[in-house]
């Protein structure tokens, strides 16, 4: 990506014409040249602006006289090399695959329907699993362009194929798991007791101030196993339902998942058997979850000042030997997959990855 430019999508500046009409526009600042360019008509929706991976382009949607389009920009000169209309309704987001031959277009939450556009305008397929009820509310590619995953509220995750495009499998979220080929890990929480033999003299002194805090370790429970479900208040704007967060594994060979209606769950999908294989039960809500750009490995956190990492290999829970009360609220790796960082409200944490023989463990 040229990080010679600093991208600005400023959906907030509003500049009012002699009319009174409000205009939206998209401003580009350049570093190198101090040139700045405005593109207009920008559209205020969930992601309303993409850059292709290579960072060579960047798809903008756009509402004019209530229709929805998409315009297609070359990052290096911001010349158009596209403007076409899309069959959206509302237009809610637009994003390109890994490789930047596809932009994947999706309708709001209203009328279940994605949309998979060429590099120039041509619209290669559509995608509608059901009508008459609220439809998409995530979407994630695979790192290989070859899946297409799309979350719904109807807390199923359906996954389209980058040959035709038709629904390859579909997952669902079920309140009890019997699945044999799953592996159900529950984080059991306990409160450390002083002086006992269970913490080292090394562990006290590291530790610090966090001492009292609860410590967590995970156990594999025996199925089948009852998931904590929380009914969600359909009467109230944007419902706890349905699947909201999405990621692939960068071998591809993974797919996470958290459905909102099971805030405290994340479900690890294997996609060479297209079948569950593994549940993570936290005692709190997941923030978030994020895989490693290198390895299978996933990592979470749930507000609290812990971190969980999941592998093929098993679960770990690592106590952050911070002070004041730091609660991670979402994490980040480094592209090299050695390091993390740990965000809180107030605070940021460091981690190092100490790659031994057999695993990997948190510094």
């Amino acid at each position: 990506m040229n990080f010679s430019e600093v991208f600005k999508q400023s959906n907030q500046l509003c500049r009012v014409s002699p009319d009174g009409k409000y205009l939206l526009r998209v401003t580009v600042w350049s570093l190198c040249t101090k040139a700045v360019s405005y593109i207009k008509y920008p559209k205020a929706c969930q992601k309303g602006i993409d850059f292709s991976r290579d960072g060579c382009y960047m798809a903008l949607a756009e509402r004019r006289d209530c229709r929805d389009y998409v315009s297609v920009f070359v990052c290096d000169d911001w010349h158009l090399l596209r403007h076409f209309e899309t069959e959206t309704q509302d237009l809610a987001g637009v994003e390109w695959s890994p490789n930047g031959c596809v932009l994947a277009v999706w309708d709001s939450c209203l009328e279940y329907k994605v949309l998979l556009y060429s590099l120039d305008g041509r619209l290669l397929s559509t995608f509608s699993a059901y009508e008459w009820s609220l439809g998409i509310k995530s979407l994630a590619w695979s790192p290989s362009s070859q899946f297409l995953a799309i979350g719904s509220y109807d807390e199923k995750v359906r996954i389209l194929n980058h040959i035709t495009w038709k629904k390859v499998t579909e997952f669902d979220h079920p309140a009890t798991i019997n699945n044999t080929k799953a592996v159900v890990y529950k984080e059991v929480e306990r409160k450390p007791v002083v002086g006992s033999p269970d913490l080292s003299i090394q562990q006290h002194i590291t530790m610090g101030s966090t001492l009292f805090n609860t410590q967590s370790k995970y156990e594999i429970c025996p199925l089948p196993v009852q998931v904590p479900v929380v009914k969600p208040d359909l009467d109230r704007a944007n419902p706890k339902v349905g699947v909201s967060s999405m990621a692939f594994s960068s071998d591809n060979r993974y797919l996470a998942t958290k459905n909102d209606s099971m805030a405290c769950v994340v479900w690890v999908w294997d996609m060479q058997r297209l079948g569950l294989l593994a549940v993570l039960e936290q005692t709190s809500a997941v923030r978030c979850f994020q895989w490693d750009p290198r390895r299978p490995r996933l990592a979470l956190c749930t507000g609290n000042a812990k971190l969980y990492l999941w592998s093929p290999a098993g679960c770990v829970s690592v106590q952050v030997p911070a002070e004041g009360g730091f609660q991670v609220q979402s994490v980040t790796w480094h592209c090299s997959g050695d390091s993390l960082i740990l965000l809180g409200k107030e605070q940021l944490c460091l981690c190092y990855m100490e790659v031994g023989e057999e695993e990997d463990d948190i510094k």
